[in-house]
């Protein structure tokens, strides 16, 4: 999932520090992106349990297939015991380069909408971010779709889902570019655009609520973090609600497997496979990894704000040295 907010509205309504602190667009751009990715290293455990989860008992009824991940903490403990403790960063480098690029692309079309004066209108901020999400989802996939499969993988007897063979992150695109051409890099992406953008609309809806609510009540001090982090936790129940159905289509469709053609060989696409899902698992199934999802998102949340912030700071400082 993306990071909440986008760097200019963040400037414009600073999450921890002053308006006193002010960079380029550009760099903050990159900033925003980069804070992102730190906040990946310490969330992706939690991506790597909610993929498990999400592949687990496909197209199977329920009580019907083995389960080898029954929860959160038994699941992080089954994969560091079979894959050790790096296993729980597996696909680190594929997320690392989807945050990377997906952030990028969404803060620089958000940024074009703020100056365009689009978020003035009502619901622009919303719709905003959503645009702004499904282009960033677009570009990114390639990278999503590779980490989707790296982190699916593991031995035999834990496998759930097709396992893919790949290594490495540019082995695998080198191997989907060869196979399947452009297309295959792709395959997926129907399922990743409205993931993001409900998930994008739902954050940007219910964030800043969600703090000032936090800051009315007085739990905390007002400048603390805490309140970031409890309204990134309140705001992630309304997002993970809306968006675990497409978070679940899209690893679907990103890690089946795949004919001579490039073609699905389980679904043909969002609707076939949200329709296969209700009828062989239920509609239970298509909230599958809710718990990982909502855990790693408020933190994810808060750690990529935070992250920003001590940047921003740096770069600053840096700019000013002798000034």
């Amino acid at each position: 999932m993306p990071c909440p907010l986008n760097q200019r509205a963040a400037m414009e309504t600073p999450p921890v520090v002053s308006g006193a602190v002010s960079v380029s667009p550009a760099m903050d751009l990159v900033l925003g992106a980069s804070a992102c990715c730190l906040a990946c290293v310490f969330t992706n455990p939690l991506e790597v349990v909610k993929t498990r989860l999400q592949l687990q008992g496909e197209l199977q009824a329920r009580g019907t297939y083995a389960r080898p991940y029954r929860g959160i903490l038994q699941a992080v403990g089954t994969v560091a015991q079979a894959d050790g403790l790096w296993g729980l960063q597996k696909g680190l480098g594929a997320a690392l380069l989807y945050q990377g690029v997906m952030n990028g692309v969404r803060f620089y079309c958000y940024s074009l909408a703020l100056e365009a004066g689009l978020t003035q209108y009502h619901g622009g901020t919303v719709a905003a971010g959503a645009l702004a999400g499904a282009l960033g989802a677009f570009f990114g996939s390639p990278a999503y779709l590779v980490k989707t499969q790296l982190q699916a993988k593991t031995s035999a007897p834990l496998a759930v889902g097709h396992q893919h063979q790949y290594q490495t992150v540019l082995g695998a695109l080198e191997t989907i570019w060869r196979q399947q051409g452009v297309p295959g890099l792709w395959r997926g992406v129907s399922g990743a655009v409205p993931r993001v953008m409900v998930g994008s609309a739902a954050q940007l809806a219910t964030f800043a609520s969600a703090k000032t609510w936090v800051q009315d009540h007085k739990w905390f001090q007002q400048d603390s973090w805490l309140v970031a982090l409890a309204g990134g936790m309140i705001s992630s129940v309304a997002v993970v609600i809306v968006m675990t159905p497409f978070d679940v289509i899209s690893t679907r469709l990103y890690n089946q497997p795949v004919d001579s053609a490039g073609r699905g060989q389980l679904y043909r696409g969002v609707l076939d496979c949200l329709v296969k899902i209700i009828r062989a698992e239920g509609p239970q199934a298509l909230y599958k990894g809710l718990g990982p999802g909502y855990l790693r998102l408020g933190p994810h949340t808060v750690l990529s704000l935070l992250f920003w912030d001590e940047l921003r700071k740096l770069i600053y400082q840096f700019q000013h040295q002798g000034t």
